[in-house]
């Protein structure tokens, strides 16, 4: 029970970060973003239980096809045992030549349905990874303008708002890097539940962005640390004319 991430389990994580983010910044922008990862959340483990289920009726069809393609050939080849005259052999002969590439062209139509029931997967989570990835921007637009070299610097009118104590930076930052790695699981729920190799792919390019995202935001919670002692707002200074 270990070794599998569980969809539930990251839901209720992202619901108490959400509850966090909402006692310490009440209204805020983060909050809101936090309040839509929860939803997607959700989705997310509705979308992988829909998209790891087989398509029955594809592979119905599949089997359907292939059992009539072996019935065909089997029956043409018990005509041919009942065949004796070189005339009738010669005719049957075009006849199985005709068999044998519609047959052909029935097994590349069986391939092709077999398949499209992966690329239809396919297709599906890579749009929901998609997803996934734009709330990854989303969160680091957050965090941008969060710069703790900034604190207590004077600021113009054009500057953006900085009235965090240092305490409560370094909480929105851990925030945010909490937020990346929990959407890098949600990802992670399809590459473990689905083997294919450009899904795989784009999961790992997620974790990675995430992974890279999360060590610029400990940079910035680093420098916020020696600065924990300092608890007063920024002052503002309009720009000289």
């Amino acid at each position: 029970m270990y070794r599998t991430l569980k969809a539930e389990k990251i839901t209720e994580t992202i619901e108490a970060l959400a509850r966090r983010v909402s006692e310490r910044f009440p209204g805020s922008g983060l909050w809101y973003v936090c309040s839509d990862l929860v939803a997607l959340s959700r989705q997310t483990a509705d979308r992988v239980i829909e998209v790891t289920r087989p398509h029955w009726g594809l592979r119905c069809a599949l089997a359907l096809v292939q059992i009539a393609t072996l019935a065909v050939l089997f029956l043409l080849l018990q005509f041919a045992a009942t065949l004796k005259g070189s005339d009738e052999l010669s005719d049957f002969l075009q006849g199985f030549d005709a068999a044998i590439s519609l047959a052909i062209f029935i097994g590349g139509s069986a391939f092709f349905v077999w398949t499209f029931e992966a690329r239809w997967k396919r297709t599906n989570a890579l749009k929901a990874l998609h997803e996934l990835r734009s709330i990854v921007h989303v969160i680091d637009m957050h965090q941008l303008t969060k710069d703790p070299s900034m604190l207590g610097a004077a600021r113009v009118s054009s500057s953006p708002e900085r009235n965090m104590t240092p305490f409560e930076l370094m909480r929105y930052l851990d925030y945010c890097s909490e937020m990346l790695s929990l959407t890098a699981k949600l990802a992670a729920l399809y590459a473990e539940r689905i083997s294919d190799p450009v899904v795989v792919d784009t999961v790992g390019d997620i974790e990675r962005l995430t992974s890279a995202l999360s060590a610029k935001i400990w940079q910035k919670i680093s420098m916020v640390q020696q600065l924990e002692g300092r608890e007063m707002p920024l002052p503002f200074a309009r720009p000289q004319p």
